[in-house]
């Protein structure tokens, strides 16, 4: 089969692989439909994460069912699905109390297992979730970055009529001003300096608007919040900046949340800083989308959102490509050529 494998920093190759086998009777072979780069394979693939070298990429998925174990219970051949690329220990502190997503031995597909940047890849059946009728391939795909965002989402107080805003508007930022919205968010506030992002952020549910090299941003947003400022700030762009100015958005007594993951060392000036301590900020990190019982209350709803319509991913796919054009895709995302929200694979 066609794969993409991970031989060092930099160094990732097209290459044919062996179809996969069955190992274990709790198993499935699921050929792959589509397949998303990840904010994290392109960190990986940069200067390189847990990985085993010579490694098949990639763990943002969906597929068709073709090879089932003899104890894979509810899950067939022909079944259309979504899988849960992460893998807990069960053993841990953490797993022990529940908190999956906190296992201290937290690992994922395209990582230390073979991944989904390929025709097909095996995943345990628990690990496998069938898919609603109205939920297409390529959405289906987005069911795991979906589960990171509600995960985030669950960990804070956002309620009915709350004001929420979005920095960065990535691909998690943009699911993320849809998950504002199925929170009850009324004023949804969506910040990139990039205004095709910001567009389709419009598309899919933003409020307001605003890019902070046009507009000066903690300013614009106390104009559009009546010098209040926002219930909820959630920083998605993963940079030392924006890590930063999240801190100045939320009123007195709000909160932020973190699910960027900037891969730099951060300093804040003392006014930021002085706004966790003076507004008595509720700062809160969020990692991963698991939870208990697994894979988490997380998985099922963005199945249901993507199911009523909710939740629409098509205006975030900004490039469909073959697996061959994989290296080419990386080298762009790395050296920032191009303008990219979500990068999708269609193996076959």
């Amino acid at each position: 089969m066609k794969t993409l494998n991970l031989y060092g920093a930099q160094d990732l190759r097209y290459e044919e692989k062996p179809n996969p086998v069955l190992t274990l009777e709790d198993e499935v072979v699921i050929k792959v439909k589509a397949v998303g780069i990840c904010g994290s394979d392109v960190s990986r693939y940069k200067k390189l994460g847990p990985y085993v070298k010579g490694m098949t990429f990639g763990h943002e998925f969906s597929g068709e069912v073709v090879e089932t174990g003899s104890k894979a219970g509810r899950i067939k051949v022909g079944d259309r699905v979504a899988g849960c690329p992460t893998f807990y220990c069960g053993e841990c502190h953490s797993c022990l109390k529940g908190n999956l997503s906190q296992c201290e031995k937290l690992t994922l597909i395209g990582a230390r297992y073979p991944g989904a940047y390929a025709e097909f890849v095996t995943l345990p059946a628990s690990h496998v979730l069938q898919l609603p009728e109205n939920v297409d391939y390529e959405s289906a795909a987005m069911v795991e970055p979906s589960s990171v965002v509600a995960h985030g989402f669950y960990r804070t107080s956002v309620s009915p009529g709350s004001t929420v805003a979005i920095m960065g508007c990535g691909s998690i930022g943009l699911l993320a001003v849809q998950w504002a919205k199925i929170f009850g968010a009324a004023q949804v506030i969506a910040i990139d300096i990039d205004d095709k992002k910001l567009e389709i952020a419009k598309e899919v549910g933003a409020d307001v608007i605003i890019n902070p090299t046009i507009h000066p941003l903690q300013n614009h947003v106390a104009e559009v919040t009546d010098q209040l400022g926002v219930d909820l700030a959630v920083e998605c762009a993963g940079s030392p900046v924006t890590s930063e100015q999240i801190l100045a958005l939320p009123k007195k007594g709000g909160e932020v949340l973190y699910m960027g993951i900037p891969y730099a060392d951060i300093e804040f000036e003392r006014f930021y800083f002085e706004r966790i301590v003076r507004n008595e900020l509720k700062v809160i990190g969020s990692w991963n989308a698991i939870s208990s019982p697994f894979p988490g209350k997380e998985w099922e709803s963005t199945l249901h959102y993507m199911n009523t319509g909710q939740l629409t991913i098509q205006p975030l796919i900004s490039h469909r490509l073959s697996l061959k054009d994989g290296p080419a895709a990386f080298a762009s995302l790395n050296n920032r050529d191009g303008s990219f929200v979500k990068v999708m694979f269609l193996p076959h």
